[in-house]
């Protein structure tokens, strides 16, 4: 059993920034694909940002240069800096796990992820 549970989220001012966490529990480990993904109401769940167990990293176009994702598999820690933040950034934001995947954005959106959190909250006005 995998648990992923985030915090961090929160309203935030256009231009500003956050940093979300998801803490990983249960049976997973750095071999895992990590990702974030989000989705605003009404839209299709999208996908933010994934990091493999090398630490390979892929983004969304709309948000490369902006958010970063890193993880600290000694904590069982993934989190996502998000700066300059613009209010269609406004979702909410999920961490996601995966052990079978191609560990990319488009992949993750495609295939889906087998592990998700329960999601947080971020608004940006």
């Amino acid at each position: 059993h995998v648990q992923l549970v985030e915090s961090g989220g929160g309203s935030v001012q256009a231009g500003g920034s956050l940093r979300l966490s998801c803490a990983a529990s249960g049976n997973i480990d750095g071999s895992y694909c990590m990702g974030w993904f989000r989705q605003a109401p009404g839209m299709e769940r999208e996908g933010v940002a994934t990091i493999d167990s090398g630490r390979r990293t892929s983004y969304r176009n709309s948000v490369q240069g902006r958010f970063t994702i890193s993880k600290d598999n000694a904590k069982n820690m993934v989190y996502l800096e998000m700066d300059n933040l613009t209010p269609e950034d406004t979702a909410t934001y999920f961490c996601a796990a995966d052990d079978g995947i191609e560990c990319t954005v488009i992949a993750g959106e495609i295939l889906g992820m087998v592990h998700w959190g329960q999601g947080t909250q971020v608004t940006v006005s």
